[in-house]
């Protein structure tokens, strides 16, 4: 009885923990993504209407989701030992990384500047875009699709005009279906909570989370591990296109 009594309290507690949210074989983004009415308003940031773009030419910021996330600074350590989802013999990291050099080559080709980024954002991070890579997972096999969000407050006013044009152009190229499956973990990214973390993007980053596809998913794994050339061609040409409405390149 004593024993049934622990087993009972153990799954309690981990339950209370968000355990599924953590399990690698789950959704890719990281867990503990903050709530909408978590998020501060923000009309005390007046200083913000005196923002001006720094010079240079147009900035590219693309996070690898779960990349060296053992290094997570101490605000972040609740972070650490997250590896998102996995599938046919691959971490996730290995996966969004492959996929971020292949869109960085495409995007300096079109003469863009790009970082390529771990898990950990530098302090107050600023580009003119930010594109979070990740890919899914989920206990259900038959689950595919991707999914693009953006942040619970973006006082850039153009996340929506980037995630239109990252989503239309891989839905063309890519083929997967859409997963309209949007999480707190997605809009409440902890890259995005600039009020709340060192490490997190600048106010006036416009910025995306990509879940590219389901590692979990046979049809979905075989394009992310096979061809990791077609979501990073399609990522690239959504991030150009919307460089370009902004008269950056």
């Amino acid at each position: 009885m004593a024993k049934k009594l622990l087993v009972i309290i153990s799954i309690l507690f981990l339950s209370g923990l968000g355990y599924r949210a953590v399990r690698p074989d789950m959704s890719g983004a990281p867990p503990y993504g903050e709530a909408e009415d978590a998020v501060p308003e923000v009309n005390f940031l007046n200083w913000l209407s005196q923002w001006k773009r720094p010079e240079g030419p147009a900035k590219v910021g693309l996070q690898v989701g779960h990349y060296k996330n053992n290094e997570f600074p101490e605000e972040l350590e609740h972070l650490r030992g997250n590896s998102g989802a996995k599938g046919g013999g691959k971490m996730e990291w290995e996966v969004n990384l492959a996929i971020a050099e292949k869109t960085a080559e495409i995007l300096k080709e079109a003469g863009v500047k790009v970082d390529i980024l771990p898990a950990t954002v530098p302090p107050s991070y600023w580009a003119d875009a930010f594109i979070a890579i990740h890919a899914d997972g989920s206990d259900d096999k038959t689950k595919s699709g991707f999914k693009i969000a953006g942040p619970w407050r973006d006082l850039t006013g153009d996340a929506d005009k980037l995630i239109d044009y990252l989503t239309d152009s891989y839905y063309s190229q890519v083929g997967l279906p859409w997963d309209d499956n949007i999480t707190a973990n997605m809009r409440g990214y902890y890259a995005f909570s600039w009020w709340r973390h060192e490490h997190a993007i600048h106010p006036m980053t416009t910025a995306a989370i990509v879940e590219t596809g389901f590692l979990t998913n046979a049809n979905d794994r075989e394009i992310l591990l096979k061809s990791p050339e077609l979501p990073a061609q399609a990522l690239a040409e959504g991030i150009i296109k919307y460089l370009q409405s902004e008269g950056l390149i």
